[in-house]
């Protein structure tokens, strides 16, 4: 990151990001109800242009979370698209950027509920760069923390306060001197990281816990997991994989739009594969940084320029 925004969205328009602020009294400040997006913007030096990937589909989840937390937002994903392009041309950014959306439960109410309070929605950008710093060679173990259950919290829902679960997680793992953190839920089985998508590569074949085993229902997963198949041409297995199945793996990697694509070569001080990035990954990182740059015509359906004058169709 090298600089904050200059801008938000906030209660209908885009303001000066200084006039962005809310009240102690919030509900979702008090008790964590609101849910959040990640979204990446990318700029392409050749093209001169700034792509934002998968915009629609973003905003979906975005919705779909709120209508699990009882939300009433008078938005579509492609006038939330709509708004986005606008913020980002106002922050007139040429580098890449990473945008959070963020429904939220604004009335200054104490009391623990969902119902009869009033929902807002804001969103800001900001240039992000990495968000794991080993992205070819990350160091990993295995939390003492399980994944919050679907019974509990959804994890799909990407609902802010169940994000206190993946803060544990991190934070204990990174003053052990790791990177980042493996999850097992409830069941005992791999979930994902602290906030990532998780597949491991075994014999050939690709695999992922699958969307019951608690994990977010990614939408980086979803695309990495298209690319394997169509470019990569390699089998994927979506399943329940046992702690002990992850040292046995030829390579591993975490995936997501944050962390992107990130490789990892150590788990709880057991080499994956051979210690360093596997052919798999190191290919799959390269063809996914092509395709959110807006570099392989096949798949520009996913990407939103910003500064030309066009709206691509919803896919």
């Amino acid at each position: 990151m090298t600089q904050g925004p200059s801008y938000a969205y906030f209660q209908g328009k885009i303001v000066p990001i200084e006039e962005a602020k809310v009240s102690v009294m919030t509900h979702a400040l008090n008790y964590g109800t609101g849910a959040f997006g990640g979204i990446r913007a990318y700029w392409n030096d050749q093209a001169e242009e700034l792509y934002i990937f998968r915009p629609v589909d973003h905003f979906r989840r975005l919705l779909s979370s709120g209508k699990m937390l009882l939300m009433n937002l008078p938005y579509t994903p492609e006038a939330l698209r709509a708004i986005l392009i606008e913020l980002l041309r106002k922050e007139n950014y040429h580098t890449d950027v990473y945008i959070r959306p963020l429904i939220y439960k604004s009335s200054p109410r104490i009391g623990v509920r969902l119902h009869d309070l009033e929902d807002d929605f804001t969103m800001f950008a900001q240039p992000f760069g990495s968000y794991i710093a080993n992205e070819e060679g990350s160091r990993v173990t295995f939390s003492s923390w399980r994944r919050i259950d679907d019974n509990s919290i959804p994890a799909r829902g990407k609902i802010t306060g169940a994000y206190a679960n993946s803060a544990f997680i991190k934070t204990d793992a990174m003053l052990s001197g790791y990177d980042e953190a493996l999850v097992l839920n409830q069941d005992g089985h791999i979930a994902e990281g602290s906030a990532e998508n998780f597949f491991i590569v075994r014999d050939g074949v690709v695999i992922t816990p699958p969307i019951s085993a608690n994990i977010l229902e990614g939408i980086t997963r979803r695309t990495v997991m298209e690319l394997i198949a169509n470019e990569l041409q390699l089998p994927i297995q979506e399943r329940e994989i046992d702690r002990t199945e992850v040292f046995l793996a030829d390579e591993a990697f975490f995936c997501g739009t944050g962390v992107q694509v990130v490789a990892i070569s150590e788990v709880d001080h057991r080499m994956i594969g051979a210690g360093t990035i596997g052919p798999v990954v190191s290919e799959l990182r390269r063809l996914y940084f092509d395709v959110v740059r807006g570099k392989i015509a096949r798949y520009c359906h996913w990407n939103q320029p910003v500064y030309r004058d066009v709206i691509e169709p919803a896919t």
